[in-house]
């Protein structure tokens, strides 16, 4: 059975750190050591190599001291794709392993792999951020004593998400952790727009990189059955990204939405097929994003509606679902703020596609001599590029990374996506 970190593509280097940590947090248990604090300096970086003289302390440290490779807080960065929610979530399994190393075949591994481990807290926000209330519940549940007996393991997916008010409380934590209690945090960057500058500074940073086509596809081949020659396919149109390109090779209707999506420069013949190509692309985002989240809503609502009271029969049941208002609104609420997520999220996947194809004419336009992102439009791409040449192709694809970055700072995604279009056809 392959070990908990099998999945991690194209990491070597990050892995190497992570099984050194797991088994010196096993080495902290033996031994009885009171504090992780006490064991390294979070400051310090991974050791992913010796030629950095602040790492090589750290890597020198690991082998002197007992326990000096682990410490109570992590960062995993990296690009969309890189495997940053995966390596925290194997890194938690290593840390609740039986033999300390991740074997991926005892309890430990299998329950945390499962998202069942009593010990382990998952936060995988589905809204437009973590708040303040969540974020205090967790850091008073992941304060208890692990029942497991080795470590109590919060993971942060997209910490870059949280609040202000959410950061503050999980700030305090991190200073003052309890004593088996570690925070595993995943986000893009530590630029202060991703996570703040003081709870970077108490964290130990694994940087995560875009793993290689090959390595992606050989994933899909193992561990999905894919045929080779379409995870090759998914691999390159993905661009690295492991979750695309498995979308991509096994769901029909993934091809198809990414078929129109690359129409899309055909389509700009002026002013009112840029608009018309607009409201397509953000209305083909609606109906993915309400298709996601359809199911997810219709249970929640069920499931309050019953606990509070809803279809009972008692003198007192209507009235009692009557005075529930408030907690039916803030289900409204929470499902409102993911079905915005889910649409950006839908959105965003379109806009790296159409990045792609930009990306394609440009590499085409100078000569440069690498492999096209999208093999099935590189005829389509190489018109382009003779039509624009590098000047043109640039300008478009500028124009769909601004799309992107205007979203991204909240502004309204049929303006922005109107913005690029037109600008898309004007070059």
């Amino acid at each position: 059975m392959p070990d908990v970190f099998a999945d991690l593509v194209g990491q070597d280097e990050a892995v190497d750190v992570l099984r050194r940590a797991a088994a010196d947090a096993a080495a902290v248990l033996r031994a009885g050591l009171p504090d992780l604090t006490a064991q390294s300096d979070p400051a310090d970086p991974a050791p992913t190599s010796g030629s950095d003289p602040a790492q090589a302390g750290a890597a020198e440290r690991a082998e002197r001291e007992p326990g000096a490779g682990m410490t109570h807080a992590w960062i995993f960065t990296g690009p969309p794709g890189s495997g940053r929610s995966v390596a925290a979530r194997a890194f938690a399994a290593a840390l609740q392993c039986g033999h300390g190393s991740g074997c991926g075949a005892c309890p430990g591994c299998h329950t945390t792999m499962a998202g069942t481990h009593a010990d382990v807290r998952l936060v995988v926000p589905d809204g437009l951020s973590i708040g303040v209330n969540e974020m205090r519940a967790l850091v008073l549940r992941a304060a208890s004593t692990p029942s497991g007996g080795r470590w109590q393991v919060v993971v942060i997916e997209d910490a870059d998400r949280l609040t202000e008010a959410a950061g503050n409380a999980l700030l305090k934590a991190v200073e003052e952790p309890p004593p088996r209690t570690v925070f595993l945090l995943c986000a893009p960057s530590i630029h202060p727009d991703d996570i703040s500058v003081t709870i970077r500074s108490r964290c130990r940073v694994v940087p995560l990189r875009q793993p290689a086509p090959a390595a992606v596809a050989e994933v899909l081949v193992r561990r999905d059955g894919v045929e080779p020659d379409v995870a090759d396919w998914a691999a390159a149109a993905a661009q690295g990204h492991v979750g695309r390109a498995r979308r991509l090779a096994r769901d029909p209707q993934a091809r198809t939405r990414r078929d129109a999506v690359l129409a899309v420069p055909r389509q700009l013949t002026g002013v009112g097929a840029a608009i018309d190509a607009a409201a397509a692309l953000i209305g083909a985002a609606e109906a993915e994003a309400a298709a996601l989240v359809a199911d997810t809503d219709a249970a929640e609502r069920a499931a309050l509606e019953t606990a509070l009271g809803a279809g009972g029969t008692g003198r007192r049941a209507a009235s009692a679902f009557r005075g529930a208002a408030g907690q039916v609104k803030e289900l409204e609420r929470r499902q409102k703020s993911r079905a915005t997520r889910a649409q950006r999220d839908a959105l965003d996947r379109a806009l790296v596609d159409l990045a792609g194809f930009y990306r394609d004419a440009l590499t085409m336009a100078l000569g440069a001599p690498v492999e096209p992102v999208h093999t099935d439009t590189a005829t389509v791409a190489g018109a382009g590029a003779r039509k624009w040449e590098a000047d043109g192709a640039l300008r478009r694809l500028e124009a769909v990374l601004a799309c992107r970055a205007a979203i991204e700072a909240n502004v309204k995604p049929r303006i922005a996506v109107e913005a690029m279009m037109l600008a898309l056809w004007k070059g």
